[in-house]
């Protein structure tokens, strides 16, 4: 027996919360909603016991809907009288939101931004906008949370879940606290023994490099590489010998600096992809030595977001004894034993002293005859 006719009937707040939740919770056009709403209402039959028999799988999403809807409205009052009844603490979560098309956005996302008591958003703006594609709003509190107020801000945002509150994390694209605010946030949390947990969305970090081209198996994300160019260059000296493929965010009116100091510090024919406006209509990835992206990148006008994938090093020729020979040779001339010279000269190569010294009295031999 479907019970949706019987509880909506009288409830007209609930039934318009139906209608209002169920196009966007199960893909149902709104008119096919409203037209089996009357329908389930027309069969609402006398007397408080009856029961109607189901004509649509709706009436089940109805009944369903409505009850979500009937708690939403305890929970709102709840918040106003001072926060849920049990005392217990509240919960952070991490959101992924999208990183340039909306529709990449989860089922999960869409109900904690309608449901969650606060919400915690890099920039609100982007928030309203974000929440008006997806066609919803939020009964919770908005408050903004960005890098020049996250030292101010994370006590109070952590006193509200400590009291109760469901706090969504949301930053402009992508996942929080990976090259965006909330990890002060999740570090205060996790000292005062609040639950955090994630909704995972998209990732520009994962989608450039599995655009890439670039083995995947093994990576490092470091993030923007600094304005000034002595310590960008220092930086990427650090990396020079990196084996990991290396993911990078960079401002586009920075990407030919950048793509000239990984020419210098790395080789022009090292490989690399450059991911811009990734999801997006525009969408491009160019992949090539770094040489052929700089010269790219000098020759127009650059837009969109940008990431940065760059090969690991190459894996170092080995040594051969052979190679070090005439070292050995050089020692032994300056008045060093050879014993002495090989010894030396295997340290500094890192090789086998006895394939060294068998190496020297071939190289003799070979002289002799």
């Amino acid at each position: 027996m479907c019970r949706a006719a019987l509880w909506l009937a009288g409830r007209p707040g609930a039934a318009l919360a139906a209608v209002g939740h169920i196009p966007t919770l199960y893909k149902v056009p709104a008119k096919q909603v409203m037209k089996q709403l009357m329908s389930c209402r027309r069969k609402r039959p006398n007397g408080a016991g009856g029961t109607v028999e189901p004509t649509d799988p709706l009436c089940v999403l109805f009944w369903i809907t409505g009850r979500w809807a009937a708690g939403r409205v305890e929970h709102v009052n709840e918040r106003e009288a001072g926060g849920p009844a049990s005392g217990q603490p509240g919960q952070i979560v991490l959101a992924g939101t999208p990183i340039g098309n909306v529709r990449d956005a989860s089922p999960r996302l869409v109900e904690l931004l309608q449901t969650a008591d606060v919400v915690a958003a890099e920039d609100t703006r982007r928030l309203h906008k974000l929440l008006q594609l997806l066609g919803i709003t939020t009964s919770g509190k908005i408050i903004s949370y960005h890098e020049h107020n996250e030292a101010s801000r994370t006590a109070d945002l952590l006193d509200l879940v400590l009291a109760g509150s469901t706090l969504v994390m949301v930053t402009d694209a992508g996942m929080p606290a990976v090259s965006d605010p909330g990890f002060r946030l999740v570090e205060a949390a996790v000292a005062a023994g609040v639950l955090v947990t994630a909704v995972p969305g998209p990732s520009a970090v994962l989608t450039a490099l599995a655009l890439s081209g670039l083995p995947t198996d093994r990576f490092t994300f470091e993030g923007f590489l600094p304005r000034k160019q002595g310590e960008r260059a220092a930086r990427l000296a650090e990396l020079a010998a990196e084996r990991r493929t290396m993911v990078f965010f960079e401002a586009p009116h920075r990407l030919a600096a950048m793509l000239r100091a990984l020419d210098a510090g790395f080789g022009p024919d090292r490989r690399a992809a450059v991911c811009r406006e990734l999801t997006k209509l525009h969408e491009e990835v160019l992949r090539g030595p770094v040489r052929e992206l700089l010269e790219w990148a000098e020759a127009g006008d650059v837009r969109g977001e940008i990431a940065v994938v760059v090969a690991g090093a190459p894996e170092a020729t080995p040594e051969r004894p052979e190679d070090h020979v005439q070292d050995v040779n050089a020692l032994v001339a300056q008045g060093a034993r050879l014993k002495e010279a090989v010894a030396a000269v295997a340290a500094d190569a890192r090789i086998s002293k006895r394939e060294l010294y068998s190496a020297v009295l071939a190289a003799r031999s070979d002289t002799v005859s």
